[in-house]
């Protein structure tokens, strides 16, 4: 197992594929944690507010590579994907997880018009870009003394304002999480 403070490259990472609003990797959307749990191959899952949020370690990553956010219904309706450890999620060949933010913005919002999508893409208090119409909040992460990207992936009925963190959906405690 690596050290916790190590960022993995993208060749020791799992690689994971995200379809908008549907899954991210194993996880699908709507989800029940003990389904996420059977999903994943984890070697130490903890549910830190039952109902809520849990943390997941996945082989070899060596620290805390996945956050799940969980609707009041107990359904998954949001995967964070840690910039350090966690797996690599692509979109279409676009590799979402661990990359210097300022690289990665320019090729979303590339990505985002060559798909016919909404002509504006949003960008949170924070200044991170975001796509309601994909269901997805690109996040800075720090990585000692550089930034990394950290995917916030989010179900539909999360998409609206996906990047807004006072009237979005996300969780406060997400919004939270800067190391």
């Amino acid at each position: 197992m690596r050290p916790a403070g190590v960022v993995l490259d993208d060749a020791e990472r799992l690689q994971w594929d995200f379809l908008p609003f549907v899954s991210v990797g194993p996880l699908r959307f709507g989800m029940s944690h003990d389904e996420v749990v059977a999903a994943l191959d984890v070697e130490y899952a903890s549910l830190l507010v039952p109902g809520s949020l849990a943390e997941f370690h996945l082989p070899n990553s060596g620290g805390q590579a996945l956050t799940t956010y969980y609707a009041a219904a107990g359904r998954l309706h949001g995967v964070a994907v840690d910039a350090l450890h966690g797996p690599q999620v692509t979109m279409d060949g676009l590799r979402l997880v661990g990359h210097v933010p300022s690289q990665l913005a320019d090729q979303f919002v590339d990505y985002v018009l060559s798909h016919g999508l909404r002509k504006d893409v949003y960008f949170s208090q924070e200044g991170d870009p975001g796509a309601d119409e994909l269901g997805l909040q690109m996040r800075a992460q720090r990585a000692g003394d550089i930034l990394l990207t950290r995917p916030v992936f989010v179900a539909r009925e999360w998409a609206d304002r996906v990047g807004d963190t006072s009237e979005g959906h996300i969780p406060q405690a997400e919004w939270q999480v800067h190391a």
